[in-house]
């Protein structure tokens, strides 16, 4: 019995060591993925010292570090994301990531309202400025995120036509379709290069390219990128050549561009009807009538009448 009661308390002992050693241990990968991860393992900056750091990351980065909270607490719910979307559709400039907008959402809303301080002093109209200085600032990246973005979208709108060519002579002339997606992303400059670059890179890591387009008619608003998305992923399903229907889609955005450059200058007059009244009339009328309006008032005023 008390050969037992030792061999119970030795086997208890051995499970509780090998679940103290399970919950302090961490599970670090080995061989192949140790190497991958030691090689994909960016540095901290609060593992290098504060001197040899940039100015950047020692002045800028912990400001919008501790202001992204109260970006993200004052921002409605789906602003993120809504961030995210437009950051996609201005092609994800260098530096510009959801969590930096937000605390610089945040720095503005503090600056603006210090600003107004400045500005107003402790009044009624200073309280005023520091609202709207606040509120302008805070919503002031998203405007400039938006607007990049619609800068993008009509430059793919012009470049897609010249890219669809390219891309229509490459596969006809015999080469596959992601090498031809190669050519035209390594020749042709612009937004429509790097989204093409970007499609071939989610092909090579495994995405179907049906998937990946479709990602790409996600990340823009043009009517002409999305027929063109649609065209291909259905010719994509049903087996159809690829050629034949890449032929017919570079017609048709040759087409659509023209027409839409047309409908531009079909504009123009109506929008130059409001710079001619206010500037160029004005002007006008000093120049013809005013020398009449002061012969008259010098009549008027020298008693000849």
């Amino acid at each position: 019995m008390a050969w037992l009661v030792f061999a119970v308390t030795l086997v208890c002992l051995a499970l509780g060591v090998l679940v103290y050693v399970a919950a302090t241990s961490r599970s670090e990968p080995t061989g192949v993925a140790r190497s991958l991860a030691i090689v994909e393992r960016r540095i901290d900056r609060h593992e290098v010292a504060r001197n040899e750091l940039g100015a950047r990351d020692r002045l800028l980065v912990p400001i919008l570090h501790r202001t992204r909270n109260l970006g993200e607490r004052l921002s409605p719910s789906g602003a993120t994301q809504r961030l995210a979307r437009l950051l996609d559709e201005a092609g994800n400039p260098s530096g510009w990531t959801t969590e930096s907008l937000m605390g610089a959402k945040g720095a503005g809303l503090i600056g603006g309202f210090l600003l107004g301080l400045l500005i107003g002093g402790f009044s009624l109209r200073g309280l005023i400025w520091c609202l709207v200085l606040a509120a302008g600032i805070f919503f002031l990246p998203d405007l400039l995120v938006y607007n990049m973005g619609l800068r993008r979208q009509e430059e793919m709108r012009r470049g897609l036509a010249d890219a669809l060519d390219m891309l229509t002579v490459c596969v006809e002339a015999g080469q596959g379709f992601n090498a031809a997606l190669m050519q035209v992303a390594r020749s042709v400059r612009g937004p429509v290069a790097g989204e093409f670059a970007r499609v071939l890179s989610e092909i090579q890591i495994g995405r179907s390219r049906a998937d990946a387009f479709a990602a790409m008619g996600e990340r823009t608003k043009v009517p002409e990128i999305r027929t063109f998305v649609s065209a291909l992923v259905q010719a994509d399903r049903l087996g159809l050549p690829i050629a034949n229907v890449l032929r017919e889609q570079a017609k048709e955005m040759r087409v659509a561009r023209r027409q839409h450059a047309e409908e531009k200058a079909q504009k123009v007059p109506v929008k130059i009807i409001f710079p001619v009244l206010l500037c160029i009339f004005p002007s006008i009328f000093v120049v013809i009538l005013g020398p009449a309006v002061i012969r008259i008032i010098g009549v008027f005023f020298s008693g000849d009448l």
